[in-house]
């Protein structure tokens, strides 16, 4: 799904682990309990949500965090963020359902078959296609099983193996950046944010079209250019020694499309169209969706034939695939709880208001986005990355009279553009390393990608700072 578990090990690697990293954020929240000043902001109901009263921020009585309070936080942690949780392992199970009925890989190998010889036309609808599902059901990691035929096609019509590797794993983090119905990521950061889920989706679509254009345009160019001299590819010398494969080989490794995966699509388009309605006509919230998700996981276990207990090996395999996101969003929770149990929080939110309070509220923003950025190094989940950084983001967006939604999508950009590029995003290593392409071919190959889009969503953050997105 859409969580990005922590970069595959390599051989002196000096980057710390998501986890351990997250353990030392803690032991520095409770060394500062003890040294910053303990103190507290007024908080009131409005429209359903809380927020911080401003100018009512006041010292209060310090309350250091003890050794043993630091172990219990964990738990606390986990506990307090158990609905996020569990959202993320059953939602998780019901997509591994899905992937278990062979109806994505089918249907996107048989679409990929149909265009290998329409060159005009392969690369935007195979990049739409997977921007969807990127958009949808949040793919990342996912993307790793499609990069062989996407290759495959590539190749066969005289591109190279860094296009087809570009035209499924960009056209999904394309749909991942924009996020309309991602699950992982703009729903968890919304519901810590106490914001409609999924709202915000008109702006988001309009955002999307455009990250989706622009990488459209920029593996076209590469590829139009690679088709014309094959010594301008990035990997020249590894094209020169790769064989070339038959599509129609990989399309019969993944079984042919038939019936029961059109259904299984049907289900789970009706499925997300529920969803989308039942949030904003019904009031869903995470454990309605939850519910909703469980259906279209079963429903499409049993039209896609695999029987009873397939279905919920596929289910637990599912929730499987998850397990580093999930859990993260526990420690992200914890860090959160010794900085409530130390009373230093909203010290440290109005430190941060009083520092930038004078800025015009575009830069604010930009250096929101910015944060999430680096960030986003350390912490390369998506539920993780929400779970550490909104629960401050908000009560500040609050402080500076930023609207909650334009905070969300700097999350939102700041967690998903790099993931095309930082080297500890699992996802980006795993389709590297089955493309045969190595990491520096593929940064040369991308990186004016990655401005291109960090600009796109500059100027969308300054576009919805301007017109108030809410």
């Amino acid at each position: 799904m859409t969580e990005k578990p922590q970069k595959v090990k390599k051989s002196g690697s000096k980057v710390p682990h998501t986890y351990a990293i997250l353990f030392l954020i803690m032991i520095a929240a409770m060394v500062a309990s003890y040294l910053i000043p303990a103190g507290q902001y007024e908080r009131e109901e409005v429209d359903s949500r809380t927020v911080v009263v401003d100018n009512s921020y006041t010292q209060v009585e310090q309350s250091p965090v003890g050794f043993f309070d630091l172990f219990k936080a964990i738990p606390t942690g986990m506990s307090e963020a158990s609905n996020i949780i569990f959202y993320i392992f059953l939602v998780g199970g019901a997509f591994g359902i899905i992937r278990a009925t062979g109806a994505i890989e089918s249907g996107i190998a048989k679409v990929v078959d149909k265009l290998e010889r329409q060159e005009k036309f392969l690369i935007p609808i195979v990049m739409i296609l997977f921007s969807i599902l990127g958009a949808t059901i949040g793919m990342a990691e996912e993307v790793i099983i499609f990069v062989p035929i996407g290759i495959a096609v590539a190749r066969a019509i005289g591109f190279d193996a860094m296009t087809g590797t570009a035209m499924v794993s960009l056209g999904a983090a394309s749909g991942f950046i924009g996020g309309m119905l991602n699950p992982f990521t703009v729903g968890v950061a919304q519901g810590i944010a106490e914001l409609q889920v999924f709202s915000g989706i008109g702006f988001r679509f309009g955002a999307y079209i455009f990250f989706l254009t622009f990488a459209i345009w920029y593996v076209m160019r590469y590829a139009a250019k690679v088709k014309k001299d094959p010594t301008q590819s990035v990997i020249y010398e590894i094209e020169k020694r790769a064989k070339k494969s038959s599509t129609k080989d990989q399309a019969e490794l993944l079984g042919a499309f038939n019936w029961r995966h059109g259904m299984v699509f049907l289900f789970l388009a009706v499925g997300l169209g529920v969803n989308v309605y039942g949030v904003f006509e019904w009031g869903w919230y995470l454990t309605e969706l939850a519910a909703s998700f469980i259906i279209i996981g079963f429903a499409a276990g049993l039209v896609g034939n695999l029987g009873v207990n397939r279905m919920f090996d596929a289910f637990i395999d599912g929730m499987k695939l998850v397990v580093f996101g999930a859990l993260i969003v526990g420690f992200a929770r914890a860090i959160l709880v010794i900085m409530e149990q130390g009373v230093i929080m909203d010290t440290m939110i109005n430190g941060l208001s009083s520092v930038i309070s004078g800025l015009p509220n575009a830069l604010t923003v930009i250096g929101m986005f910015f944060t999430q950025v680096v960030i986003n190094f350390f912490i390369p989940s998506g539920s993780g990355q929400a779970a550490t950084t909104m629960p401050i983001m908000t009560p500040l967006s609050d402080l500076l009279a930023i609207e909650r939604q334009v905070a969300v999508l700097a999350y939102q950009y700041g967690d998903g553009i790099t993931n095309s590029i930082i080297p500890t995003s699992a996802a980006l290593m795993g389709y590297l390393a089955v493309a045969g392409i190595p990491y520096d071919k593929w940064v040369k190959f991308v990186w004016k990608l990655i401005v291109g889009w960090l600009v796109i969503a500059l100027v969308a953050l300054v576009v919805a700072v301007t017109i108030g997105v809410s």
